[in-house]
């Protein structure tokens, strides 16, 4: 292992989250759409994202969509990991990949949130975030990748259920990062009031800010039982649109 200077390496940091902002500014949800000659934050909830997408055109649509946004939280975990995770923060024992893939993920899901290319007004995140706690738990672990399958599995079937489609996605990103909080704070439970594990847990938890604040209108509509149900039924069911 070797060390990593902040002093020295502070141009990984900056690089990081310009390139992982603009890759979140991707929408695909719009791109889907366009190329259907639609546009989807003119129809249903009006919001340019997966679960829209689904009831739109179906739920084959929504999976594709689902999984472009959410490489579009791997791949910036994918090449933290790859590119630091034999690097320890100097004077520390901090594996430097532990910090860098939420750091980087966390703008790619800022790019998503407030694109700058869309005048600040994207998508709700849910994918996204998904996509990049679940990478970073199967970089942990290879087998994780399975367990966060059977866990996804789990919340469609709530959803399918339920009908509560906005609801059961936020559980899923609670469930994703309480599983990463656990390892962390296991890994480093002497060094819990090092700055960067600090900042780690921090930014773990604005990644659910984002996602449940993004998401404040469907709560309140489930709070005053007014939350618009989501059929996966009728999702398998819909036909393309030409």
């Amino acid at each position: 292992m070797k060390e990593f200077y902040i002093s020295q390496g502070w141009y990984w940091l900056i690089i990081g989250a310009v390139v992982s902002y603009f890759l979140g500014c991707f929408n695909f949800a719009v791109i889907i759409s366009k190329i259907k000659h639609d546009d989807i934050r003119r129809v249903g909830s009006g919001n340019p994202g997966a679960m829209n997408i689904s009831r739109r055109y179906g739920l084959k649509v929504g999976l594709i969509n689902f999984l472009c946004d959410g490489l579009k939280g791997a791949i910036p975990v994918l090449v933290a990991h790859f590119v630091f995770r034999n690097y320890y923060f100097a004077g520390t024992q901090i594996i430097v990949s532990d910090f860098m893939r939420y750091f980087y993920a966390l703008f790619a899901l800022l790019g998503h949130v407030f694109p700058v290319t869309m005048r600040f007004k994207g998508g709700k995140g849910i994918s996204t975030t998904i996509g990049l706690l679940w990478c970073s738990l199967a970089c942990e672990t290879w087998w994780f990748a399975f367990a966060g399958l059977a866990l996804f599995i789990l919340l469609f079937v709530y959803a399918g259920i339920t009908e509560w489609g906005s609801m059961g996605s936020l559980i899923g990103v609670a469930g994703f990062t309480i599983w990463q909080a656990i390892i962390l704070t296991l890994r480093y439970g002497d060094m819990l009031t090092n700055v960067y594990v600090i900042i780690t847990f921090i930014i773990l938890l604005l990644l659910n800010v984002l996602t449940w604040g993004a998401h404040h209108k469907n709560l309140y509509h489930l709070m005053a039982g007014e939350e618009h149900r989501t059929s996966l039924k009728k999702m398998i069911k819909k036909r393309k649109k030409s």
